[in-house]
């Protein structure tokens, strides 16, 4: 891998941090605790997602014809490498940009694309990802919610859970079971259903951190034309592998930044409070945990590196991806732990109290953090595909 981006990658870049320099100065996980609900706050990255795509940064990869800028891989990572470096907001539709988009232009209709792909972009229309359900959260070829043709439509019932901002989504692309005789990853067909459709009810999960970021779905008879269903019907695994496969595209570049993010302010911390009369970055223990760290936030950048460099070269996702997510997600964990040890007996405090250090901020994200180990693949499940492999063990 050339670690030098080209002439024309660094006019991107440039041109992206001095958009990025004027349009947003602050630091967004600080921002976001101003708003006085998720639903503000939700309404509020809409109308970032418009700004960003009215600039011309959002859909980067998609081709012109359906809005995009037809950019390089190279440019999409540089885009989420530049926005996490500018702590600015997260896009509100990654579900429709990273994973339905890319999907209904891999395998829609001219008519799908034509009514989705531009208010994708625009956020008009939020997308919402109907696979996970109790039983079937990473093992996805074991779900049940089933879809019984009747005329020109599919009648689904079931329920699906741990589905992101649900409570604000238009759409929805759902996966259900068409052919309960079919082996397990045959008989699925991959469906867009209208959150607005009779029988459809969404519960908000109330997640440790008090945000309720995650919701339950449940579909009564709920009627889906024919016409919604992507690719073929019986045929929705290829199109969930196309959609998965997105999953782990670009933006998992942005991962290292964050976690050094965290690890920065770990380091700052350390410096400034003081445990038994010294800064608590002189207790040798403290410093070797917090080297640790650093040498962690460097392997993830060199495994990204890895993944992108395959993505360049337009190889498939490697198992790389999952040794990425994993060791992000508890390496995440492991910082925000140090910091509360670091606070001390203030770790105790939550947001709103007098004494709590930085506002209780640092509370709030390990609470949340605790999450990143089950989201895209638990821990034990991506430990399963890295034994099964890379290693070559025998199957779970």
């Amino acid at each position: 891998m050339h670690f030098e981006p080209s002439a024309e990658d660094r006019v991107f870049r440039d041109e992206l941090r001095a958009w990025l320099a004027a349009n947003w100065p602050e630091d967004w996980a600080r921002v976001r605790g101003r708003f006085a609900s998720q639903d503000e706050q939700f309404a509020f990255l809409r109308q970032w997602q418009r700004r960003l795509r009215d600039a011309g940064w959002v859909g980067l990869q998609w081709p012109r014809e359906y809005g995009g800028r037809g950019a390089t891989i190279m440019q999409q990572a540089i885009f989420y490498e530049e926005t996490a470096r500018a702590r600015a907001p997260e896009l509100p539709n990654v579900i429709g940009l990273d994973m339905a988009g890319p999907a209904l232009i891999a395998h829609g209709t001219d008519a799908q694309k034509r009514a989705h792909l531009p208010k994708i972009l625009s956020a008009e229309e939020i997308f919402c990802q109907g696979f996970s359900e109790p039983d079937a959260g990473s093992d996805l070829a074991a779900l049940q919610t089933r879809a019984v043709r009747d005329g020109d439509h599919l009648v689904v019932n079931g329920q699906k859970v741990w589905t992101t901002y649900a409570q604000y989504a238009e759409w929805c692309i759902l996966l259900a079971r068409t052919d309960p005789a079919a082996p397990r990853h045959r008989g699925l067909t991959f469906l867009l259903v209208d959150m607005r459709s009779p029988g459809l009810s969404v519960r908000p999960l109330r997640q440790i951190s008090g945000e309720p970021e995650f919701n339950e779905m449940f579909f009564d008879n709920v009627r889906v034309p024919l016409e919604n269903v992507v690719g073929r019907v019986h045929g929705g695994w290829e199109v969930a592998i196309t959609t998965l496969m997105f999953e782990r595209g670009p933006r998992t570049i942005s991962r290292q930044l964050h976690l050094r993010h965290a690890i920065d302010a770990a380091l700052e911390m350390a410096r400034r409070i003081e445990r038994g009369g010294a800064p608590a970055a002189s207790d040798p223990v403290i410093r070797q945990r917090l080297a640790q760290l650093v040498i962690d936030g460097e392997a993830l950048r060199f495994s990204n590196l890895r993944a992108l460099t395959r993505m360049l070269r337009g190889e498939p996702p490697g198992p790389e991806g999952s040794a990425a997510k994993l060791f992000w997600s508890e390496a995440v964990q492991r910082v925000l732990e140090l910091m509360l040890e670091i606070e001390g007996p203030h770790a105790m405090l939550a947001q709103g109290s007098a004494r709590a250090i930085e506002d209780g901020f640092w509370q709030l994200r390990f609470l949340r953090s605790r999450g990143d180990t089950i989201a895209a693949g638990t821990s034990e499940i991506n430990r399963n595909i890295l034994g099964e492999r890379v290693l070559g063990l025998p199957k779970d």
